[in-house]
């Protein structure tokens, strides 16, 4: 008799999870569009991405633990658009951040404004 691994897709094992802040305003950015993509590990050199996931900021600018399996995400902010929105031009059309997803939480805060960006790795 012969048996077959499984390879199909692994399980969730790992969330991931966001909170935007406009910080020319101090205040939540909500109704800000994301994504959250995976990399391909068998492409190779030219990685490609799929789409785990997309939402919309909610009041207090966060997005709860998407569920998600390790390995290297993008987290992709349309801040373009939400700044188009209230009327103010941005130098940043997207913001895009790369991180590597182990097991357990991985919360990726951003705080923003039209011309400039930070983010970290948080709790």
């Amino acid at each position: 008799m012969t048996t077959t691994a499984n390879t199909g897709p692994a399980e969730p094992t790992a969330t991931v999870s966001s909170h935007v802040l406009d910080a020319a305003t101090g205040r939540p950015a909500a109704g800000l569009h994301l994504t959250l993509l995976r990399r391909d590990d068998h492409a190779g050199d030219d990685a490609a991405y799929t789409v785990v996931r997309t939402a919309t900021t909610d009041a207090d600018g966060r997005v709860a633990g998407w569920h998600t399996t390790p390995g290297v995400h993008r987290l992709r902010f349309d801040t373009g658009a939400w700044f188009a929105a209230r009327g103010t031009d941005t130098f940043y059309p997207e913001v895009e951040v790369a991180f590597t997803v182990a097991d357990g939480h991985h919360h990726v805060p951003l705080l923003l404004s039209p011309f400039a960006y930070s983010t970290y790795r948080g709790s």
